[in-house]
């Protein structure tokens, strides 16, 4: 009995822990997100940031933690912030990006009418951008509480040389009981967590279907609630140019009982001081980055420089290696996301009970559980697959860390399609493929696009893990031949802190590239041409 009391209170802790750290993420996020929507400047720094951050495991960050928290702060205070630093890393990157992605694809219209009534900041921010973007932060709620349990055996109780470092939650519970061996506990903790998991699923699921229902632009729930409420109906004609309308008119509504008259020297004046007080401060702290880059390539010797050129062509090779993998684990989690989301969202029922089934799967930490898979496993496959059956250890553990952004992204995307998209599509009696060509894939587009990105970027994270894994289970390695994520860990294990920065400083180029020409290119595509909105108000 104690131990299950401990195990709650342990569950309680980390969960109140990763609430705290989700909602300073949305917050910071909506900052972040608007200046990144309206400087075309700091976008061009923010994406490429966000996504090689994100991209970067949460164990690549013990050395910052190790040298700000533990160190300078010191005591039980600066183990509890390197923890909830680590924690945030695992939540904040996928929230930002949902967020700005929101931003981007406001509707056209809706932003001419908050510049009509000359709309403050916070006035866009509270009646426009916030409300529009509840539905993103509702597709990335579960998949960043699933990602922060993924890595809690290793974010409260993080090792750091010969020292550890733990502070109170399941994950050092859970990690204490597997190193003392005391296998009954990590069962019963195991069993707490997936209840826990299990009553936050049905609280993210209930509040998602509240976010698409109050502010997506009429839904499937919508209509069906608005017809429970009501014994006339509306005739479809009338019912399709007032839906174009309705958000229009909410919002010109509440400016004019406002009666606010725009002072606008003022508020020019007090944008333009911000403005370049924002500016100032990025140009601070990008001089303070690149001095000290600067200060640390000097202090490296000339003979050092040329053998880590001299290694740069193997690293991206290996780099090249990695991005395989995580094609991989991307297309096949693109595949699923797009069949079975779509499929769940037309069977609500059966709905029920498989989302929490994946969401509970999804949110275990893999660290716990993996290396009884592998002792279970690994002869069967080293006898059938004696070549490559390391690589499926790797895949699978890519998939796991990082299948439900894209899921669940899409997921939420097709619950937040327009009534009249699914009535045109059973009006004209399309076939499934012609639906989700024509009609579905463009229409959750957008949050397709910001799943799919955080799935890439959180791929590395499995392969972080799996690519070198000492002593796995019985004094087995698990190991690939050739990765960028081994490379890291192996100089890292072994001393070699240069050879692993100049890894890491060539992962976060290759991350940085990819940034651009991919994940902002297709936001601005979505931008341009898959706001669902948008269709609304064209018909």
């Amino acid at each position: 009995m104690a131990i299950i009391w401990l195990a709650t209170l342990a569950t309680l802790a980390t969960a109140a822990r990763i609430f705290l750290l989700i909602g300073i993420s949305v917050i910071s996020g909506w900052m972040l997100g608007y200046l990144a929507y309206k400087s075309r400047r700091f976008e061009s720094v923010y994406v490429p940031f966000v996504n090689v951050m994100e991209s970067v495991p949460v164990i690549g960050f013990l050395p910052i933690v190790l040298i700000i928290f533990v160190t300078k702060v010191g005591g039980s205070l600066g183990v509890e912030l390197g923890a909830d630093f680590l924690v945030l890393d695992a939540v904040v990157w996928n929230i930002w990006i949902g967020i700005y992605q929101a931003f981007k694809t406001v509707p056209e219209h809706l932003i001419e009418v908050s510049d009509n009534y000359s709309f403050s900041f916070f006035e866009r921010m509270k009646e426009l951008y916030i409300p529009f973007s509840i539905p993103k932060i509702a597709a990335n709620l579960f998949p960043s509480y699933a990602d922060a349990l993924f890595y809690i055996t290793v974010s409260e109780v993080f090792t750091v040389g010969a020292n550890t470092y733990q502070t109170f939650g399941i994950g050092t519970l859970l990690a204490n009981e597997i190193a003392k061996g005391q296998i009954v506990g990590v069962y019963y903790s195991l069993l707490i967590l997936a209840i826990s998991v299990i009553i936050i699923t049905v609280v993210f699921s209930q509040f998602s279907q509240w976010a698409v229902a109050k502010y997506g632009i009429d839904t499937a729930a919508t209509v069906q609630q608005r017809q429970r409420r009501t014994t006339q109906y509306v005739s479809r004609a009338g019912y399709a140019i007032a839906t174009g309308t309705r958000l229009l008119s909410r919002f010109a509504t509440k400016a004019l009982l406002r009666g606010h008259a725009p002072h606008a020297r003022r508020r020019f004046v007090v944008k333009g001081v911000s403005k370049y007080a924002g500016i100032a401060a990025v140009c601070f702290i990008l001089a303070y980055v690149v001095y000290s880059a600067i200060a640390v390539a000097i202090s490296v010797p000339l003979q050092q420089w040329i053998s880590y050129l001299a290694f740069t062509p193997y690293l991206i090779f290996s780099m090249l290696v990695d991005y395989v993998r995580v094609l991989i684990v991307a297309i096949i989690s693109l595949v699923i996301a797009v069949f079975l989301g779509y499929w769940l969202v037309l069977h609500k029922r059966i709905a029920l009970g498989i989302l929490p089934t994946i969401q509970t799967l999804s949110a275990f930490p893999a660290p716990a559980y993996f290396p009884l898979i592998y002792a279970t496993t690994a002869s069967v496959l080293q006898r059938y697959v004696p070549f490559g059956y390391t690589e499926l250890y790797v895949l699978f553990l890519g998939f796991i860390s990082c299948f439900y952004y894209v899921f669940f992204g899409f997921w939420i995307g097709v619950q937040s399609m327009p009534s009249e998209f699914w009535e045109i599509m059973d009006n004209h009696e399309l076939g499934f493929f012609t639906r989700l060509r024509r009609v579905v894939l463009p229409s959750a587009f957008p949050y397709l696009i910001s799943g799919l990105s955080s799935t890439i970027n959180s791929a590395w994270a499995g392969l972080s893990i799996g690519e070198y894994w000492p002593d796995i289970f019985a004094g087995h390695t698990l190991q690939v031949k050739t990765g960028m994520m081994k490379i890291i860990a192996l100089s890292m294990s072994s001393g070699q802190i240069g050879t692993a920065a100049w890894a890491s400083f060539i992962f976060a180029a290759v991350v940085t590239v990819y940034a651009i020409f991919f994940t902002r290119n297709l936001m601005n595509l979505a931008q341009k041409k898959y706001v669902m909105e948008e269709g609304i108000y064209a018909a």
